[in-house]
């Protein structure tokens, strides 16, 4: 799952994208609101983290134009302004969220994680194909009831993978879902990781590939 974090400050912005990457989470930074709208043209966000106080554009423009453009990216707005006012219009200019700084990492992360679900279609907190079951909530993978201890990339893949529900899920879609905008578009980094999560998944190896289009589970 990728998230946008829409920050002027360097600092802030770069400390909640940690504790994002920390999560599981691929995580890309925008200092302004052009930025911002640039990066959503560009990448798959399944939720932006969008401050309202932003430089060169508001972010109340910004939130405006993702919905109005169809966006498919939950919005959560970030604020100093913590009044009822603030937070009722900032909703009625479309976001999903509102949370008023400070905020405690813990909440924000939980309520990320809320907005990701809803990014996709009624998923249940618990994923199962097969023999697979991923927690969601608790990030915990079993396979025939055994835990499979993966690494946050393994985890995003198979997450990614199963969701697809044996679809064919291509390396630059897997790259741009699990990955942040810091990754190479040229780099191994799928095919190494894919690797590992075999490996760990056991025997039937699971997860299929179907040579110049991509991975699918398979039972």
């Amino acid at each position: 799952m990728r998230v946008l974090v829409v920050e002027d400050e360097d600092v802030m912005a770069e400390a909640v994208a940690l504790g994002l990457r920390r999560a599981g989470y691929a995580a890309d930074v925008a200092v302004d609101g052009e930025e911002a709208l640039t990066l959503t043209d560009l990448n798959p966000y399944d939720v932006v983290l969008l401050d309202r106080d932003l430089p060169v554009l508001h972010g109340d423009e910004v939130c405006r134009r993702l919905v109005d453009a169809g966006n498919r990216a939950r919005i959560l707005m970030l604020t100093a302004a913590g009044a009822l006012d603030d937070r009722v219009e900032g909703l009625h200019l479309g976001a999903d969220d509102y949370l008023a700084k400070p905020f405690a990492f813990a909440e924000l992360l939980a309520r990320v994680d809320a907005l990701c679900r809803r990014t996709t279609r009624a998923a249940p907190p618990v994923l199962r194909f097969a023999d697979l079951e991923i927690d969601t909530g608790r990030r915990e993978v079993r396979r025939a009831g055994q835990p499979v201890p993966l690494t946050l990339k393994e985890y995003g893949v198979l997450v990614e993978l199963v969701r697809a529900d044996g679809a064919v899920v291509s390396a630059e879609e897997l790259l741009a879902r699990v990955w942040d905008e810091n990754a190479d578009p040229f780099t191994n980094a799928v095919r190494v990781t894919m690797v590992g999560l075999r490996r760990k998944l056991g025997e039937p190896v699971p997860v299929e590939t179907l040579r110049g289009a991509g991975y699918r589970v398979v039972s």
